[in-house]
């Protein structure tokens, strides 16, 4: 959850705008800043149990699935949701992870392109679902960082990266 608070004009932004308390302790940070880890991708084929090991050996919350021909990236999974489809008997460790994963939409939905020069304000925002006018799909759990083309899956950011560069600028 983030507080917004007013910015007058003296201090950058013009017009009254509004801008989160943590805004000014990024001072110009971006994505890369965040040092992200390596995303760790699973093809859908792979099974649970293998994706599950993986994601908790490197204490990863979010894993990207990509194709299994052209590395393409077709969805997500979540750890904590994976977990919990297990406990409720909702897949098995060795059914696949296409079993699992969340599929990114791709008709008729515009995709914010998260980078390594994207601003941490731009992330922030990102999160909590404002940019590209997605704001009513919800708040972001996390942004797949990207190379500029879309080609190359770099990372993942979530909300505790952000949180935690800002808790080490403090």
């Amino acid at each position: 959850m983030t507080t917004e608070v007013p910015v007058d004009a003296a201090k950058g932004t013009a017009n009254g705008d509004f801008q989160s308390v943590w805004a000014n302790k990024y001072r110009g940070a971006t994505v890369e800043d965040l040092d992200p880890p390596p995303a760790l991708s699973v093809r859908p084929s792979t099974t649970i149990s293998h994706a599950l090991i993986s994601g908790l050996e490197r204490d990863y919350t979010h894993l990207t699935v990509t194709s299994e021909t052209n590395r393409a990236l077709l969805g997500y999974l979540s750890i904590p949701r994976l977990q919990q489809l297990l406990k409720e008997g909702k897949v098995k460790e060795t059914d696949p992870v296409s079993e699992a994963m969340q599929k990114f939409r791709r008709r008729g939905t515009r995709y914010k392109v998260i980078t390594l020069q994207t601003t941490l304000e731009e992330l922030e925002e990102f999160f909590g679902g404002g940019l590209d006018g997605l704001e009513g799909n919800g708040k972001q759990e996390f942004a797949v960082v990207t190379d500029e083309g879309r080609k190359f899956v770099l990372g993942v950011a979530t909300r505790g990266d952000l949180e935690g560069f800002v808790k080490r600028r403090a």
